[in-house]
């Protein structure tokens, strides 16, 4: 559960609803307020989802969560001490997974230095292909590469031995 001086230290007053609803986040890492809800529900199903909400809101508020935006749908809820990594979102299974904030170094300096831009990395998504899916895509690429040059070059006709030689002789001189 979530301790009752993180929230008297944020301000809040120690609620249950705060208490389980931080609780949920933690235990879920990522999650959108219906999960949050679902996993509330476990142990309190009379708490409902607009105070959820309502708590989710207030518990960013005080930086002990931040949403993050992993999808077209609405945003994603985690504790705020995990702002240590970055999420890729795989556009082909929809996995979400995480990579250290270290990596985006660079990439935030820069913009910092040539645009004066503070960049906040943990608060969006970074989409692409995930290594179990690239591996499949891979090979299909590659059998399909394969089979289409064989039945080109099949299909070319060689040039006669005299055009070949006539050919090097021009090359040659």
């Amino acid at each position: 559960m979530a301790g009752k001086h993180e929230l008297h230290e944020k301000g809040l007053r120690l609620t249950p609803q705060r208490e389980l609803v931080l609780s949920a986040v933690r235990a879920l890492g990522h999650a959108t307020p219906e999960e949050v809800a679902e996993k509330v529900h476990q142990t309190h199903p009379g708490i409902n989802l607009s105070t959820v909400y309502r708590n989710l809101e207030t518990l960013e508020n005080v930086g002990l969560v931040q949403h993050t935006h992993l999808g077209h749908g609405g945003a994603t809820y985690h504790a705020a001490e995990e702002l240590t990594h970055l999420h890729l979102v795989c556009g082909t299974c929809g996995s979400v997974g995480d990579a250290p904030i270290d990596v985006a170094a660079n990439f935030v300096q820069n913009l910092a230095d040539d645009y004066g831009f503070k960049t906040d990395v943990t608060h969006f998504a970074i989409y692409g292909t995930c290594a179990a899916c690239v591996k499949p895509v891979s090979k299909q690429l590659h059998s399909f590469t394969h089979r289409f040059l064989s039945k080109k070059l099949r299909s070319l006709q060689p040039l006669p031995a005299k055009a070949v030689d006539q050919e090097h002789e021009r090359s040659s001189s």
